[in-house]
């Protein structure tokens, strides 16, 4: 089964991310053709400042090939470097409906925080859906949250089958039942934008005191807690063995054992965890070339596709 998909180098990766999407789609690479590739196209809508555009993209290179990422498993690749998802575009627009793309919410939530509209914003589905037929995906992992977008993939793809023939295959989401919920350090879910995060690759020990300041309520050392409303068993668990989180679970309910504690264990448990990963991170830093070399062949691969789907498309549309 081919998987096919992508990520925005939009800044430096912290746990949620890993937990929530690229552990699980790591795992996927050992039993499926995986197509991975990161969006600097997709980028550009909201992206300006080119160097910040090329440190995140390299970034994003470094981080997932650091974390398991196997280019001999998967087609890793930059969107940039292949050049025909342009041309798609292109042919897929002029049978995408105005009023599907107005429906979208990721362009309505884009207009609501403020974003100037332009043209990227509003045809960004269209390049998505050319990034995942360009490909023939079979699947699509989506969030039950980001569903809609390849809805809108699929009915681009039905549409222009309808009209010229059946070039596209019709991909099928693949929505995670059981995705890891990460609690940020203020208990809230993790994310950027709420600064409550932990970052996969930084500095050890701020990372460690980012941890020590993790919000706790106020019970006393010595009184029993209840470790299922805890921000910091939460984040043990991510980390731990079952037999782990229940020893850490009794201690909380026996009494006697301070969050401070529980803190300290949970970071010796995630520099355990990620201390391997970002001395990889370091070697590849230490080597661009063969990191490029990882994109480029990526790339190879990925346009080998991308030239028999365009092909097809042009053939189908009267440009051939």
């Amino acid at each position: 089964m081919r998987v096919l998909t992508g990520i925005q180098p939009s800044g430096q990766l912290h746990i949620g991310n890993y937990f929530g999407a690229i552990r699980p789609m790591l795992e996927l690479q050992d039993r499926n053709e995986m197509y991975w590739f990161i969006a600097n196209y997709h980028a550009l809508t909201t992206v300006t400042d080119p160097e910040r555009l090329r440190r995140q993209t390299w970034d994003v290179a470094l981080d997932f090939l650091a974390c398991g990422l196997d280019p001999s498993k998967t087609v890793f690749y930059r969107q940039s470097d292949v050049p025909e998802v342009q041309e798609l575009a292109w042919l897929l627009s002029n049978v995408t409906p105005v009023g599907l793309l107005e429906r979208c919410h990721s362009y309505k939530d884009k207009l609501a925080k403020g974003f100037a509209p332009h043209h990227g914003l509003f045809a960004y589905p269209v390049l998505m859906a050319a990034d995942i037929l360009m490909q023939q995906a079979d699947v699509v992992p989506v969030g039950k949250d980001q569903k809609q977008h390849l809805e809108v993939t699929r009915d681009i793809a039905i549409k222009f089958n309808n009209l010229y023939g059946e070039v596209f295959r019709i991909p099928e989401p693949m929505i995670a039942e059981s995705v890891a919920v990460v609690p940020g350090l203020d208990g809230q879910k993790m994310s950027k934008s709420y600064g409550n995060t932990l970052e996969l690759f930084g500095d050890p020990k701020a990372t460690r005191k980012r941890i020590m300041s993790i919000v706790t309520d106020s019970t006393p050392l010595e009184a029993p807690k209840n470790p299922d409303t805890c921000n910091v068993f939460a984040l043990h668990k991510l980390f731990a063995t079952p037999e782990q989180s229940a020893d850490l679970a009794a201690r909380y309910r026996a009494g006697g054992l301070g969050y401070g504690t529980a803190k300290k264990e949970l970071a010796a448990l995630f520099e355990e965890h990620f201390a391997p990963m970002r001395a990889r991170r370091e070697e590849l830093a230490a080597h661009p070339d063969q990191v490029e070399a990882i994109l480029q062949d990526g790339a190879a691969r990925a346009r080998k596709t991308a030239r028999e789907t365009l092909k097809a498309a042009r053939r189908a549309v009267g440009l051939d």
